[in-house]
């Protein structure tokens, strides 16, 4: 009887497991020692507050967290929109009105004051001419379009990596939930909302072996926040890693036009910055894990749960990623913690919507965390 015990928990623990299920195949004592820095980290996440600064003092947590819950008592029926959600209607206003973007962003910004100093401050202008252009129909169709779009990638995606078939439906859903924010019409100014949504497409359309389109996508997103910087080097960094060099040097070509295109934007911006002009407080605040965890969920529909839920969920998300052993469970495990990290070490706790650059498509791990749970404790015992 204990042979055949032990004959059974090999057959589930070792060869008999898929391939793509990677704690599965992990020792027991890799897998303990994950099991308790997870568990370690539950508790943490459920116990940090995500709305506090470093000093402790409240946030400043705009309406994405609670729209129109500061509507005038006397205008219910309009509420008020968010200063820095109205500077960029401005912003498109002016566009529209005819005028050139560097002839009036930095005046614009400095009638705020709002920081000019670096010129990086100043955003590009990709978004607010692709509005423009459009007007609101045109975004909301936009909006759809690329909901629908990111969808399809995911469900296909998932149909052609190992072990992704059997999550098609609920990954599809999945994908879904972290993008429907996308299709609020208030925060279409928010270049972090359509930069996120183009990465999940670009990540979704992606295979080795086939990533032009993805390529395009990404250079789409790039063009809107720079912020998508870091996806864009670790996927040159994975073609490398595969020896794909054809498609490493079309990604590296990708970072060099952006630097170039970021050092024109700045030739503009810089000669009308005064030395009078306010300068943006420092990124580097090490807000260590209420960074991480509040980026993302302040910045996605997890924003309307208790944060003793929404804060272990983030980590769950990265957990199922992690656990899926295939080109795109492998390239989101490092997508997601390296943005995690960072998120960790930089950005002031009202910068909490750079999460929206990559939350849409995270919230796809989840699909593969009853997997990754159920195996991780396996190898474990």
């Amino acid at each position: 009887m204990g042979g055949s015990n032990a004959g059974t928990d090999r057959l589930t623990n070792g060869a008999a497991a898929p391939a793509w299920d990677r704690f599965a195949h992990w020792g027991p004592w890799p897998a303990r020692a994950l099991l308790a820095v997870v568990a370690v980290l539950l508790v943490l996440a459920a116990l940090t507050p995500l709305t506090v600064r470093m000093d402790g003092t409240p946030a400043d947590v705009p309406n994405m967290a609670l729209p129109g819950a500061s509507a005038p008592a006397n205008d219910a029926a309009k509420p008020e929109r968010d200063e820095d959600l109205a500077f960029y209607d401005r912003i498109i206003e002016r566009i529209e009105g005819g005028e050139n973007y560097y002839d009036f962003v930095v005046e614009e910004q400095r009638a705020r004051n709002y920081p000019v100093r670096p010129g990086a401050t100043v955003r590009l202008p990709t978004l607010a001419y692709i509005h423009a252009w459009l007007r609101e129909p045109g975004m909301i169709a936009l909006s759809i379009v690329l909901m629908l779009a990111c969808i399809w990638a995911w469900w296909r995606r998932l149909g052609d990596e190992p072990g992704g078939s059997r999550m098609q439906r609920i990954g599809a859903a999945l994908m879904f939930m972290g993008g429907s924010l996308g299709l609020n019409r208030s925060y279409f100014v928010l270049h972090e909302l359509w930069a996120g949504m183009l990465v999940a497409l670009a990540f979704g359309l992606h295979r080795p072996g086939r990533w032009g389109l993805a390529l395009a996508v990404a250079a789409l997103a790039l063009a809107i926040r720079e912020h998508v910087l870091p996806f864009v080097l670790l996927m040159g960094a994975m073609a490398a890693w595969r020896c794909d060099w054809k498609e490493a040097a079309a990604w590296a070509a990708l970072v060099t036009v952006f630097f170039a295109a970021m050092a024109w934007h700045l030739a503009q911006v810089t000669p009308q910055v005064l030395p009078s002009d306010p300068e943006s407080p420092d990124w580097l605040v090490l807000r260590g894990l209420s960074g991480w965890l509040g980026n993302i969920v302040l910045s996605s529909n997890l924003r309307f749960l208790p944060h003793e839920i929404a804060g272990p969920i983030v980590l769950l998300m990265a957990l199922g990623w992690a656990g899926w052993k295939s080109p795109a469970g492998t390239t989101g495990t490092f997508l997601y913690l390296g943005y995690g990290l960072t998120f960790m070490l930089a950005g002031r706790a009202n910068n909490f919507y750079w999460g929206a650059v990559v939350a849409p498509a995270m919230f796809v791990g989840l699909a593969f965390l009853p997997t990754a749970l159920r195996s991780l404790v396996r190898s474990a015992r």
